[in-house]
């Protein structure tokens, strides 16, 4: 099942400088879901100033327990930089 995230960063004074110090923890981590087959399209939302305010992900998980997994384990989750998580069921049209 392909799933969409939505994830919003926290917006005290030191979210972007949690963000940062995240970011590299974070970024090896979908590399290994990318290597895995389960990671497909991601990146940072942006604010209408163009800095980093969230994050948008594809995954395609064979099973809940794999994303409940990665719901659990992304560093962007357990080191606190994300706020509000919206994860939808996505299915992508064959056009």
């Amino acid at each position: 099942m392909q799933y969409v995230i939505h994830a919003y960063d926290h917006t005290g004074p030191d979210a972007l400088d949690r963000r940062m110090a995240a970011r590299p923890a974070h970024l090896a981590y979908v590399a290994r879901l990318k290597e895995k087959g389960q990671f497909l399209l991601g990146g940072s939302l942006l604010d209408p100033d163009g800095k980093m305010m969230g994050s948008m992900l594809m995954l395609d998980m064979e099973t809940e327990d794999q994303l409940n997994e990665y719901l659990r384990s992304d560093p962007y989750i357990v080191q606190g930089v994300w706020d509000k998580i919206d994860v939808k069921p996505f299915r992508q049209a064959q056009v």
